[in-house]
């Protein structure tokens, strides 16, 4: 048995617009002919001259959703279609904006029908007519029914189907002032390419109010013009800091590097939150966007030197958040808070399990955060091996011992680098001698921690050389592991 559906579309207008061929499989198989809605002017036409069908219009009061409802007209072709041949109409060609079409072509080859697409014109010809516009300026067809913030790109030429009734209508609105301004204008199309084509420019607050809406309605909105009312637009920001670093750009902007940003992004951070702290949302907007800034100009850097995009940037992080949250976006289960920190520990330490090479137990510690909140948890992490004092007072000993090396570094002319280390070393007991010698402690802290890093690298390395573990050595004897670390100069 020849099991087959011929999909034909009905065109976007009334009978005249018809192609022929479509109009001759439409008379000839009237009798075995469904159609997704008899809401349309040829059909009403077709009926006229005494031709009958049979529609699914009922079908959509049955069902409180459109896939169920599209789910349902997709089951019924491919039973009718087991029988004989059938052809299955719809508005527009079948292959523009119809998912009922795209369910049969998915479904239908593993049932052994096949599907053949009979042509029609697209409600867009008629659409592109109206308005007189040209789409290889950029268009996009999108869903009233689905649409969301992301979906909507205000530089390019915009047409809304399936705004069919008021509540759809409504939505739409308010997505769009998402973006565009509440007295945009935008233009009500009403079908189009028919005798009964109307066309109503009005401002955006006005798309749901006072006006009948219908299956044959779209919404068409122009490309934004206006650069300020672009802001809102990650691809403006984007070309901002481009054209900031480009040949007519700023010359501070052009000047920088990943270093010489440091110790800004630092700055904004303490900023931000300072804002969070106050509960000042208008100055978290501007200090969130400086901290974007400096995101945005280490992206451009990255890109003009040929290294990385904000693309590699985004997918990194994407792909990190997608990964570390499989309770989100894979089989897992997290019930509460405590059970999230945990699976992300896991899977970080997993991750960390994959790197080449053996790492330093404090090579990760404190990653990312300035120097001095460092510094604390390098000493909280090496505490846990017994690498620690035991009381207060060899701590504050410590501090002398170290004033009285800054203080002797302080006689020396010639040797900032070893100056800049010692004053490192006193920490905050010894900024504001930094201050006098225009010293930034936060740079100088970050030299120490390093410092300190690599010579517990050395003293992890002589207890695994032992093959013993931490817990059997001394204290006494981890500082002599530490002073002989000193004496190769790490």
């Amino acid at each position: 048995m020849n099991q087959q559906i011929t999909v034909i579309g009905l065109g976007a207008g009334d009978l005249d617009q018809l192609p022929y061929g479509v109009y001759k499989k439409l008379t000839k198989n009237h009798d075995k002919l469904f159609l997704r809605t008899k809401e349309h002017p040829a059909v009403a036409e077709l009926e006229q001259e005494g031709y009958t069908f049979q529609s699914f219009d009922s079908i959509y009061e049955k069902h409180s959703t459109f896939e169920e409802v599209y789910e349902e007209i997709c089951s019924t072709l491919l039973s009718e279609a087991e029988h004989q041949p059938i052809v299955y109409a719809v508005p527009g060609h079948p292959l523009v904006a119809e998912f009922t079409v795209q369910l049969l072509l998915k479904r239908a080859p593993m049932l052994g029908i096949s599907i053949e697409i009979g042509g029609g014109q697209s409600f867009l010809d008629a659409i592109f007519q109206a308005l007189k516009i040209d789409p290889v300026e950029g268009f996009e067809l999108l869903d009233g029914t689905a649409l969301t913030r992301d979906d909507f790109n205000p530089r390019t030429h915009t047409v809304i189907g399936q705004v069919y009734d008021q509540f759809v209508a409504s939505e739409v609105k308010l997505t769009l002032m998402e973006k565009l301004p509440d007295d945009y204008e935008v233009m009500i199309v009403t079908a189009a390419g028919s005798k009964g084509e109307k066309l109503r420019s009005v401002p955006l607050y006005e798309l749901d109010r006072g006006m009948e809406v219908d299956n044959l309605t779209s919404v068409y909105v122009p490309p934004v013009r206006d650069d300020k009312l672009l802001y809102r637009e990650f691809s403006t920001l984007r070309k901002i800091i481009s054209d900031l670093r480009g040949p007519e750009g700023c010359p501070w902007d052009k000047k920088q590097s990943h270093m010489s940003l440091k110790k800004y992004l630092i700055e904004e951070a303490y900023e931000l939150i300072d804002a969070i702290n106050s509960d000042d949302i208008d100055n978290m907007i501007e200090e969130l966007g400086d901290v974007l800034l400096q995101v945005m100009l280490h992206a451009q850097i990255g890109d003009d030197e040929g290294f990385f995009a904000i693309e590699d940037v985004i997918e990194c992080l994407s792909e990190k958040m997608v990964r570390r949250h499989p309770h989100v976006f894979g089989n897992a289960t997290a019930e509460n808070e405590e059970e999230v920190l945990q699976n992300w520990q896991e899977i970080k330490q997993k991750e960390k399990g994959n790197e080449k090479g053996k790492k330093s137990l404090l090579e990760d510690s404190g990653k990312g955060l300035p120097g001095l909140l460092k510094a604390f948890q390098l000493q909280k992490e090496a505490a846990k091996t017994g690498f620690d004092w035991p009381d207060i007072a060899p701590v504050i000993a410590k501090v002398r011992e170290e004033i009285e090396e800054f203080s002797a570094e302080t006689r020396k002319t010639d040797n900032f680098s070893e100056l800049e280390l010692e004053f490192g070393d006193m920490l905050f007991a010894l900024v504001n001698v930094g201050r006098h010698y225009k010293i930034d402690p936060e740079e100088a802290l970050f030299k120490a921690n390093q410092k300190f890093i690599r010579r517990f690298a050395h003293i992890e390395k002589r207890v695994e050389e032992s093959g013993k573990p931490f817990s059997e050595f001394s204290l006494d004897e981890l500082d002599e592991f530490w002073n002989e670390a000193k004496k190769f100069g790490f």
